[in-house]
């Protein structure tokens, strides 16, 4: 029990580290104990950042769970995990509100895209929620092929779930922003058709876990689509550059979309929302899986002991 609850410490200190750090990146600062993190380069830094924001998660989530038995079935009362969660999703709507009228209200228009520059704060903040949803399946995949526990298989599923969900959002507004940027809804630009290819995958798994049944055979194939669709992540993060392409570099590159003090601040709010928005999504279906699992594993225990029929 002490590890665990150490385990859990150890979780949500990097946790808030991770998210802290994300958001402070927005305004060009870090935390002391990760000034560290940006040595390699900014895209290092991010992609290390999604590390430890994951990785805080995951011991979070697995530091006191373990596989489902006929016991643990009863209702419980509220646990500090609920309360943690609760809170979270407080925080989160709180925040999304908060952005949401800093963008339409206090943000200024851009004086060459217009009001269709407003997108730009959820599109891009939903790539980065995709980016972290996708690390989740691969880490839970990696887990699951590794331990074969349900903690990690729902994990995974998770991660799926929200990356579809929010891979969704990105293709959704990223033509309507194309729309005005280059005339057209969609062209082939290397970096839109590799953020396609991997939407798709994720959808694949998510179909294939719906409609395959529970099997180890399923969940191990289903852990291959995970680690395949993450493969695809730094494909398209590096695609503009590798590659050339339409898509603009609003952060990174040379665009200075970002003008207005009140446009950086709005940013980095957004990412942190979107960051948080995406920790819920992914323990929210984790919890969710979990709860089907144990239910099954019940259903099972009843009808061999002869409780129901099958």
């Amino acid at each position: 029990m002490q590890s665990s609850s150490l385990q859990n410490r150890i979780g949500r200190f990097l946790l808030l580290a991770g998210i802290v750090s994300t958001f402070l990146m927005a305004f060009g600062g870090n935390l002391r104990i990760l000034m560290w993190i940006d040595v390699a380069g900014p895209e290092v830094g991010l992609a290390l950042r999604f590390g430890v924001i994951l990785l805080g998660l995951f011991l979070w989530l697995t530091g006191s769970t373990g596989e489902p038995r006929l016991a643990d079935l009863k209702v419980p009362s509220a646990t500090a995990a609920d309360w943690g969660f609760y809170g979270l999703l407080a925080v989160t709507t709180g925040l999304l509100v908060y952005v949401i009228q800093l963008v339409f209200i206090t943000v200024p228009i851009e004086a060459t895209m217009g009001i269709v520059q407003k997108i730009f704060y959820f599109h891009a903040p939903a790539a980065y929620a995709m980016y972290l949803g996708a690390t989740a399946c691969f880490v839970g995949s990696i887990g699951l092929l590794a331990r074969g526990t349900l903690v990690w298989d729902s994990i995974a599923r998770a991660g799926a779930d929200a990356s579809v969900v929010f891979g969704l959002m990105v293709i959704i507004t990223g033509p309507l922003w194309a729309a005005k940027a280059w005339g057209v809804y969609w062209t082939w630009d290397p970096r839109l058709t590799t953020m396609m290819l991997s939407v798709l995958i994720y959808v694949a798994y998510v179909v294939l876990r719906a409609f395959s049944g529970g099997g180890e055979s399923e969940r191990k194939f289903a852990a291959a689509l995970g680690i395949l669709g993450a493969a695809t992540l730094p494909i398209i993060h590096l695609a503009v550059r590798k590659w050339g392409g339409t898509h603009p570099q609003v952060i990174t590159g040379k665009g200075k979309g970002l003008s207005d003090p009140s446009m950086v601040l709005a940013t980095g709010l957004a990412f942190t929302a979107f960051t948080l928005l995406a920790i819920v999504l992914v323990w929210a279906r984790a919890r969710q899986h979990v709860a089907d699992a144990k239910l099954d594993a019940t259903e099972e225990e009843a009808i061999e002991h002869g409780l129901i029929e099958e």
